[in-house]
């Protein structure tokens, strides 16, 4: 891509191209690959700005526990964007973090949590966009099946619901 570009690791509600295009986030993502990470876990324990959980690609003591996500090649120009849109110092972090895909390990950018809470739930519309995502990706079916077992709760703001589904229509 002129002017650069970098490679992001997505695994949570930026893993469907519908939502990780938007304007206000990434236009330029090039779906490249589905990816694994290792020894980290899913989890929906970010504090999200609307008091719902969000995803974090959690650090984990199990050898075995991984991450799946999708690797997207991004132009330079839309770095700040997906900075804004990920809370980039308000929730998140900017991350390196090697990725197995099909061709090879890879370095990507990626967002971790900084704050956390294992009492939150994710909101329902939220836990869509993930789904979408995985499904999207071809992630395996046990991985969506875990995804799927994760209890998310109404969004009581109605308007948002509406908003954040409105993509997939």
């Amino acid at each position: 891509m002129a002017g650069g570009s970098f490679l992001y690791f997505a695994y949570g509600s930026n893993m469907g191209l519908r939502r990780l295009r938007a304007p206000s986030r990434a236009p330029t993502a090039t779906f490249l690959s589905a990816a694994v990470v290792r020894s980290r876990e899913l989890t929906f324990d970010k504090v999200g700005q609307d008091g719902s959980g969000k995803c974090d690609c959690a650090s984990s003591s199990d050898s075995a526990a991984v991450v799946w996500g999708c690797v997207f090649e991004i132009a330079e120009q839309d770095r700040a964007a997906l900075d804004r849109a990920e809370g980039k110092g308000y929730g998140y972090d900017p991350a390196t973090i090697a990725v197995e895909a099909p061709s090879g390990i890879f370095v990507a950018h990626t967002y971790l949590a900084t704050r956390k809470s294992h009492h939150l739930k994710p909101f329902d519309w939220y836990k869509h966009h993930v789904m979408v995502g995985a499904k999207e990706a071809s992630l395996p079916a046990v991985y969506i099946a875990r995804i799927a077992s994760v209890l998310a709760v109404p969004d009581p703001d109605d308007e948002r619901r509406r908003r954040e589904l409105a993509i997939y229509l």
